[in-house]
């Protein structure tokens, strides 16, 4: 996949001083940031090595960073299909239904929607927080759930799906699990056992990455091609958090958090980024946000060591991100 790129450097200085000042605060070694807007890349930066060391290979297009906590859209993706495909019947279907061996008095009423949305209530599959829907808590248990469920519809394992279906039609040679450390991989002290989707080891070039913002942005069409349909896109991207749960607690797509009126202080998105706008956020600090409004997509990638530094606010961090690349697109018109 390749979009032209049309840069316009001045326009974003702001942001990637903003993105330097984050990467010492966290001690990352390696950072980039990425914007596409109007069916072109505008904006494209990248600073520092893979590792903490002069001889480190520097950071460039090529370079792959683990996304963490973002390959949650790709499985959440992944269900959409299932859902398109008739794999899976309606996202109110019990889990229970696709899963055996589950414990019957944890997981019963947990629906797909709970575990997509983070309102599964479960702790682990052997302890229950909260009944389903009527709560939010941010873990992997339903992601882990919703791995093993796109095991059984598809017959195959999540990466071979993503694979078939997306990697391979859409030209995308820069994404995928890795076990292995190799020269092109912003690789963090990481231990993996396979490369089948099953654990956190996603690893996606900062372009990559857009692109995969960019198909969700325009419904699956590349090249004036609709690859995928439309509504497969469409759907990844529409909030589906239960209608009960209160007003108060966050909103969410397929894992993509979503903005709308009823924003939570704990929301990835910024508060002037405007309605409809969606995003993900990884453990380190990686972020893909889509902003439908201004046809835009923006990517920031970082390889962040040091967890809680002293002075920095993970959440304050990725909403004021998405207000200063608001206000960059904003300036250049």
């Amino acid at each position: 996949m390749h979009l032209q790129a049309n840069v316009e450097e001045a326009a974003f200085e702001t942001l990637n001083q903003y993105v330097l000042e984050i990467k010492n605060l966290i001690a990352a070694s390696a950072a980039s940031v990425l914007i596409i807007q109007n069916d072109s890349i505008v904006h494209e930066w990248y600073s520092g090595r893979h590792e903490v060391t002069e001889t480190g290979r520097i950071v460039d297009q090529k370079s792959q960073f683990n996304v963490a906590s973002v390959r949650k859209t790709y499985i959440g993706f992944a269900i959409s299909l299932a859902l398109y495909e008739g794999r899976i019947k309606t996202l109110d279907d019990y889990v229970s239904y696709y899963l055996d061996n589950l414990d019957e008095n944890v997981t019963a009423g947990t629906t797909i929607r709970h575990l997509l949305t983070h309102t599964h209530g479960l702790y682990s599959p052997m302890k229950r927080l909260f009944p389903a829907g009527s709560d939010w808590e941010y873990n992997n248990v339903g992601v882990n759930f919703l791995i093993q469920i796109v095991q059984k519809v598809f017959d195959q394992p999540l990466a071979k799906v993503m694979e078939e279906k997306v990697l391979l039609p859409y030209g995308f040679s820069e994404t995928g699990w890795r076990k292995e450390k190799r020269k092109e991989l912003v690789w963090v002290n990481e231990t993996y056992a396979g490369e089948l989707g099953g654990e956190a080891n996603l690893f996606v070039s900062t372009r990559e990455l857009g692109y995969w913002g960019y198909l969700h942005l325009t419904k699956g069409i590349y090249g004036g091609r609709q690859i995928l349909p439309k509504s497969i896109f469409e759907q990844a991207v529409t909030m589906i958090t239960p209608p009960s749960l209160d007003v108060s607690l966050p909103r969410n797509a397929f894992f993509w958090w979503v903005q709308d009126k009823a924003r939570h202080p704990m929301s990835e998105l910024g508060g002037q980024l405007p309605m409809g706008s969606y995003q993900s956020l990884g453990i380190y600090g990686n972020a893909l946000l889509v902003i439908p409004e201004y046809n835009a997509v923006a990517v920031r990638m970082l390889n962040q060591t040091e967890r809680n530094p002293a002075g920095y606010n993970y959440l304050k961090d990725i909403q004021t991100f998405g207000n200063r690349v608001l206000h960059c697109i904003l300036s250049k018109k």
